[in-house]
């Protein structure tokens, strides 16, 4: 059971569309992916990205959220770049050191990757050792 005193994180039903659209969005995207539909796939990068920079900066007061929807933006934008590195058939082809056009979508999943190890391994323990002092 949780404590009267445990902070409660509320989303307004107008973000919560918003993030229900983008989920729907994003499904449409990896399923127009999936089944090699270019157009479709491509068109909705738009509208994924968009929406997780909005949720990104409406929760950017929040560092744990913004941590978190930061590394979906990077998410996103580096399996958009693998999608449409595969629809315009650079997905294999050498770059430099046998790096291919599909490794290059490590650089941004690095980033949300990097984002979530400062996030756990020196912003939450700053966060945790400040919640400690105050219910003490």
């Amino acid at each position: 059971m949780e404590s009267a005193t445990e902070p409660v994180y509320v989303i307004p039903a107008k973000y919560r569309r918003m993030e229900n659209m983008h989920i729907v969005f994003w499904l449409v995207k990896d399923i127009s992916w999936c089944l090699i539909w270019e157009p479709l796939g491509i068109a909705m990068i738009v509208p994924t990205l968009a929406i997780a920079i909005i949720i990104a900066w409406r929760t950017r007061h929040i560092k744990s959220e913004l941590a978190h929807n930061l590394a979906i933006l990077f998410w996103i934008s580096a399996n958009s770049f693998w999608m449409i590195s595969e629809f315009l058939e650079f997905d294999s082809t050498p770059i430099l050191f046998g790096i291919t056009g599909k490794h290059m979508a490590l650089i941004p999943f690095a980033f949300g990757a990097l984002i979530l190890a400062w996030y756990y391994l020196v912003q939450k323990p700053r966060e945790d050792r400040v919640e400690q002092v105050a219910t003490m």
